[in-house]
């Protein structure tokens, strides 16, 4: 099923490190117009733009993130 977002939406999302493949975090980000296609929105995080897709773990809320970052990982409550 294909996510909805709308320019202006606030999101949590589960970040991996990229220089550190076993750390993750929840990060806030924004969704942003599409910088090359008008048609489309992007995620802005960490002042960098990320395509979307389906299998992102992009939340509407930290809540929502932190309960899917405990399922996910299962060290313990997250502590961000």
């Amino acid at each position: 099923m294909k996510k909805e977002y709308h320019v202006g939406d606030q999101v949590f999302v589960i970040y991996r490190n990229p220089h550190t493949a076993n750390v993750a975090n929840i990060t806030q980000g924004e969704v942003v117009q599409h910088p090359e296609n008008n048609s489309d929105v992007a995620l802005l995080l960490h002042e960098s733009y990320h395509l979307l897709s389906d299998d992102d773990a992009i939340y509407t809320s930290y809540e929502e993130a932190e309960r899917a970052y405990n399922e996910l990982f299962d060290y313990g409550p997250y502590e961000g």
